[in-house]
């Protein structure tokens, strides 16, 4: 551990701090829980470490204090490292707006809007790039060349100021179709010198061929930079895998540097998917027997290109609370609250609402004095009429009519951090919206940037559940709606539990990796001699 301390620009000698990128065979092999827990191993020891994504596509994202946008893994695995959220660890952030375009979030500020086709077979400028603010007259490009340029300088500039910084990678980096555009696998790691760990999803199934497989896809250039193997969510007896791990390191000359047991709820914030990150996937979480003589059923509407779902973690947290994602309006019908989620297409998760008949049942849930939350896209959804030339142009739509409001879609993103009070309790947030809320007469009642009538709440602001007095209060409002005998439990502390999940995560990579493997490569870089594995990329590849 000596080796490491100090190495980075933390000591004012302006050296240049360790790296080492993880990447996975597939999507959701567990990249973002790997770099988390070895950025909680490394915190814990003393090493002043940052995470690093270069390139993130996800709809659940976070502002960072000085008002940048970055994915929430991202904030996440800065919380494991004990570090401040910034900018410069996810400098690029793709927000779908439909499966085939993407706004394009360049160092926590939107730059446009993309097709896939434009963002990943662009070679050139970007169409009508904004201004860069730190260079007047100069503009920013989308191309490959100039992002690659823009990530290696915020990663080094975190090199610079930790001993060590834990990049993730996307997606696989055998995605033989990308590898020309890419810029957070191979690429990166070629680019900055990094050795790369592989993670696979044993789970799955087939983990020996994808770590085969991942690596004979890629070039002899990038090769070089694949160090090790690390299995993911192994269920049994670790001795029956071991004759595997040896045949795998004789067939690709590289080690398994640590095998991972499966454990429920170990996810962090995900980048997408219907996931509470606290107790895993809803559908299959146990909960807490309720501190007082009722439980408490929630329903969030599965909305269409749902965002910041995060939202709902801190009320999963709670005990006696039971969450559910719906898309059918009978499965309202026993919900003691619903909640419309955050979304990036609010003209669509309305017109989705009211094909479904969602609507209607949330109409009925409003008349009958039933509690319905709307947060940031959900809070639109609820309001009597939403102008929008931005996000789906499509004009003036008619919203939902529950709550005395009307939003007009701004081209410049709201971004910020607001702290304020609710009944009668203090909270934190955050806001990420083009949607701008006007308040009507009508309102009975302020809630937070938005407001309440009879039993149906609506705000911007994300995060505000995390806020432990806050939670219990506004759960005891709901509960005395739904004529529950519900109590929220005093001693929940939403912050503890975030915390103990990341020392979880840390305790996996301490008691099941080869750590001194992992701080050698992190240290002393690539390995050299490290073998080629035929047949390498198709054409050679770069």
């Amino acid at each position: 551990m000596s080796g490491i301390r100090g190495k980075g620009g933390t000591d004012g000698s302006g050296a240049r701090g360790g790296g080492l990128l993880v990447a996975g065979t597939t999507s959701d092999a567990g990249k973002s829980v790997v770099t988390a827990g070895i950025c909680r191993w490394l915190a814990r020891k003393g090493v002043s470490v940052a995470p690093f994504k270069a390139q993130n596509m996800s709809l659940n994202s976070f502002v960072t204090r000085e008002g940048a946008e970055i994915g929430r893994a991202q904030a996440m695995q800065a919380a494991a490292a004990r570090v401040e959220p910034s900018a410069l660890m996810n400098p690029v952030l793709l927000k779908p707006g439909s499966d085939r375009s993407s706004q394009v979030v360049l160092l926590g500020k939107p730059v446009g809007e993309l097709s896939a086709r434009g963002y990943f077979g662009r070679s050139g400028p970007a169409a009508n790039p904004p201004s860069d603010a730190d260079s007047p007259g100069r503009t920013r490009s989308l191309g490959r060349e100039a992002l690659l340029g823009t990530v290696t300088e915020c990663l080094e500039e975190l090199r610079r100021t930790h001993d060590a910084v834990i990049c993730e990678g996307a997606g696989s980096p055998a995605e033989i179709n990308l590898r020309r555009t890419d810029i957070v696998n191979m690429g990166l790691a070629r680019a900055a010198g990094l050795p790369v760990v592989v993670v696979g999803d044993i789970d799955r199934g087939g983990v020996f061929a994808s770590f085969f497989g991942t690596t004979a896809l890629l070039s002899a250039a990038d090769q070089r930079h694949v160090a090790a193997y690390l299995v993911n969510k192994f269920r049994g007896d670790v001795s029956l895998l071991e004759p595997g791990l040896d045949m795998l390191r004789d067939l690709t000359g590289r080690p398994t540097v640590g095998v991972l047991p499966f454990a429920h709820g170990l996810g962090i914030d995900e980048e997408d998917g219907l996931r509470v990150s606290l107790r895993g996937t809803v559908r299959e979480s146990v909960v807490a027997p309720p501190y007082g003589a009722d439980v408490l059923r929630i329903a969030v509407a599965a909305v269409p290109l749902m965002s910041n779902f995060t939202d709902v973690d801190a009320l999963a947290a709670e005990p006696g609370v039971v969450v559910r994602f719906v898309d059918r309006p009978e499965e309202l019908a026993d919900a003691d609250l619903v909640v419309l989620p955050g979304t990036r297409g609010t003209v669509r998760a309305l017109e989705w609402l009211r094909e479904r008949g969602l609507a209607d049942a949330i109409a009925r849930r409003a008349a009958e004095g039933r509690p319905v939350l709307g947060v940031c896209g959900g809070f639109q959804v609820l309001g009597e009429r939403i102008e929008d030339e931005i996000e789906s142009k499509a004009g003036t739509v008619a919203g939902l009519g529950l709550l005395p409001v009307r939003v007009r879609f701004a081209a410049e993103k709201t971004l910020a951090r607001p702290v304020g009070e609710a009944l009668g309790e203090r909270v934190e947030g955050y806001e990420i919206h083009h949607g701008v809320a006007e308040l009507l007469d009508g309102a009975e009642e302020p809630f937070l940037d938005g407001c309440r009538v009879g039993s149906v709440w609506g705000t911007h602001w994300h995060g505000s559940l995390e806020s432990d007095g806050f939670r219990r209060a506004f759960l005891r409002r709901v509960a005395a709606a739904a004529g529950r005998a519900f109590v929220p439990a005093p001693d929940t502390r939403f912050g503890e539990l975030r915390e103990e999940q990341l020392d979880r995560l840390g305790d996996l990579i301490e008691e099941h990796a080869d750590t001194d493997a992992l701080l050698r490569l992190i240290e002393k870089g690539v390995p050299e001699g490290l073998p080629f594995v035929p047949p390498g990329a198709p054409g050679g590849t770069s």
